[in-house]
């Protein structure tokens, strides 16, 4: 059985193979059970989770990624969520791998707004925000520079203006565009493309403030009670997701616009299952303003694992 940690997942998964790579899947189909959630009593500590996401398509291939979250390993230096996954031998059941979860789940994540830009940002994009720079932003900064070329420019802004600094420097002196926004609001304005990876629990982009053919990618917000848009932005956006299920379970950028009654379940214009398939054609002219919220789906990590897989054991 391979060993395959972070450093060996960044050699492999280059962020064009891996976008072919999900879209292959969602177009193919596979089994993806709803995700399992498991509390586990940690004495004198806070109550820790357990996930289990498993996934498959019969014949071809099998895996599931084991997360936790243990929020008293943070006063031991230990982060407090951590994750592996298991690839399995689709005829025996015998294990193939077992790959860092983590990097993992950031790299197909990153990945899977990359593939639905393909779709919904215009072909001429030329301004980028990244709004966060936690883990996901480079990588997601590196995706849709992949899958939009003619993107010049990517600015980048934090609510703590020195860790845009940091990271829009660090970028830049590896070869990309970067540089920091101090203006969220004036640096959205301008974009053709908004990516948002945050923890945020309130609105951070504004509808009123996307430009005619501008794509807003939201990627942070997993849970309902978070959102990094608000209900205007689903208003004047058509609407896309990764999967209809998941967006209208722990989406809370539309749980809440639903909620509210801005949007309903006829909003959604399409998921990553309907584009890749043909059966919706994504963006439909330069003026259109499209909106993509993704959560993550069990088989986006399984179509990483096999990739990364194959590559190592070639």
């Amino acid at each position: 059985m391979l060993n395959i940690d972070a450093a060996a997942i960044d050699r492999v998964l280059d962020e064009t193979a891996l976008a072919d790579s999900l879209g292959a899947m969602f177009r193919d189909g596979c089994e993806q059970p709803v995700r399992h959630h498991h509390t586990i009593e940690v004495p004198s500590e806070p109550d820790a989770t357990l996930l289990l996401m498993p996934a498959w398509q019969p014949g071809e291939s099998v895996g599931i990624k084991v997360a936790t979250v243990f929020p008293g390993a943070n006063t031991r230096g230990l982060p407090a969520v951590q994750a592996n996954y298991l690839l399995l031998d689709p005829r025996t059941g015998a294990p193939l791998a077992l790959l860092d979860g983590s990097r993992l789940t950031v790299l197909r994540t990153a990945a899977a707004s990359a593939l639905a830009a393909r779709y919904l940002a215009r072909q001429d994009a030329t301004e980028m925000v990244m709004v966060g720079s936690g883990a996901l932003a480079p990588c997601l900064i590196r995706a849709h520079l992949a899958a939009r070329p003619s993107l010049q420019r990517v600015r980048i802004w934090n609510r703590n203006p020195d860790k845009a600094a940091v990271l829009a420097a660090d970028l830049k002196g590896k070869g990309l565009p970067t540089e920091a926004a101090p203006d969220l609001e004036m640096a959205v304005r301008e974009a053709d493309l908004i990516s948002c990876a945050t923890l945020s629990r309130e609105p951070l982009v504004h509808g009123d403030w996307l430009k005619s053919g501008a794509h807003l990618d939201l990627v942070g917000a997993f849970t309902p009670e978070m959102r990094e848009s608000d209900d205007r932005a689903m208003q004047v956006g058509s609407v896309f997701v990764d999967t209809r299920a998941g967006a209208m379970k722990e989406g809370g950028d539309i749980v809440q616009a639903m909620a509210s009654g801005a949007i309903t379940t006829d909003s959604i214009a399409a998921d990553l299952h309907d584009l890749t398939r043909g059966d919706h054609p994504g963006r439909r002219d330069a003026g259109e303003i499209t909106v993509f919220k993704s959560v993550g789906a069990a088989l986006e990590d399984l179509a990483a694992a096999r990739l990364a897989y194959e590559r190592l054991s070639s």
